[in-house]
């Protein structure tokens, strides 16, 4: 039971939970904290220009010709998603917190998830191709529509104050069209080379988690923060991830989708970014309130683990157990 267990925990969320719980718990000068926003800036610029280099162009462009497919992913990630987000926001705002379900909210707003996606959805025998492109194509708008529906819906949620257009077009965009540029010329070394994207993926998050939210503590923004609300925060986006598994599955039944289309969208269609829906905070948000924002996205992407797991591990059941749920990468 154990063993299986330890195989739905991601071990960079581990990871990452543990550089989480040491900025909280200690104290970091200010110097290094003048030295890790550079770094967090860097490396953001490095890793959407990484995310340019490595998404192959014409495999989205093939992939769109299953309009069904790619536009049910797309609505549910950007239009039922955000639906579900504001009507949970108001309800669990007493119980967190606004700042908790301001990050709530945020997890809402995020492009869907590559490598995961594209992972549980072969282990379950879904449609692949379909995954990958529905997630890149939901990644490559989340760089217009993720900040626009922030800018849209979070300011009038009440939130702390937005990053500026020109830093979303200087380190977000800007960088990601360089490297689609590029990605004719060096895009296959960088799909042969996995070592580059993950160390861009997780350097970037490990920085932007770490410095984030030393920043907040610094600033004693989380002395009174109770175990009921962390308990509280589980418990909302458990039921975030459940409402929107039960949508994705009725919205399937209805259209009438084979089983391998089925699969891919519940995979992809429920998934949020970890690797994007970070960095991109610290881009959006102060440093304060993105360390706030990082608790909810970090709880999600774990949910949203343990869930796919589960869903595959019961779909071995029934073909057999010679497949097995793994975990899966932290991705764009």
């Amino acid at each position: 039971m154990l063993r299986s267990a330890l195989r739905w925990i991601d071990p960079f969320v581990v990871i990452l939970l543990a550089t989480l719980a040491t900025s909280i718990l200690i104290p970091v000068p200010g110097p290094v904290l003048t030295v890790g926003r550079v770094l967090t800036n860097g490396s953001i610029v490095i890793l959407f220009l990484v995310y340019g280099l490595r998404l192959p162009t014409g495999e989205v462009l093939r992939g769109l010709r299953n309009v069904r497919l790619q536009g049910s992913v797309l609505a549910t990630t950007f239009v039922i998603f955000p639906i579900l987000g504001i009507a949970l926001h108001g309800i669990v705002q007493p119980i967190v917190g606004s700042d908790l379900a301001f990050g709530l909210l945020y997890v809402t707003l995020m492009p869907s998830t590559i490598t995961s996606s594209a992972a549980y959805t072969s282990m379950a025998g879904g449609n692949v191709p379909g995954a990958i492109t529905a997630a890149t194509l939901s990644n490559v708008l989340g760089f217009l529509l993720t900040p626009a529906l922030v800018l849209l819906l979070m300011n009038q949620s009440g939130g702390a104050g937005i990053g500026g257009g020109w830093v979303v077009l200087v380190q977000l965009i800007l960088p990601f069209g360089v490297g689609q540029i590029l990605q004719p010329l060096v895009g296959e070394w960088i799909r042969q080379h996995h070592w580059v994207s993950l160390i861009a993926d997780r350097g970037a998050i490990l920085i932007a988690v770490f410095t984030s939210v030393a920043v907040a503590t610094a600033g004693g923004m989380w002395r009174g923060m109770a175990w009921s609300v962390v308990v509280g925060l589980v418990l909302a986006e458990a039921t975030l991830l459940v409402l929107v598994i039960g949508v994705l599955l009725v919205l399937a039944r209805v259209q009438g989708m084979p089983k391998g289309d089925r699969v891919a969208l519940v995979m992809a269609g429920s998934a949020k970014s970890l690797g994007t829906g970070l960095p991109m905070a610290l881009v959006l948000f102060p440093a304060p309130v993105a360390a706030l924002v990082s608790v909810p996205v970090i709880v999600f992407h774990q949910l949203q683990l343990i869930a796919s797991a589960i869903m595959v591990r019961n779909r071995s059941i029934a073909v057999g157990r010679g497949d097995r749920a793994g975990g899966a990468d932290v991705d764009g």
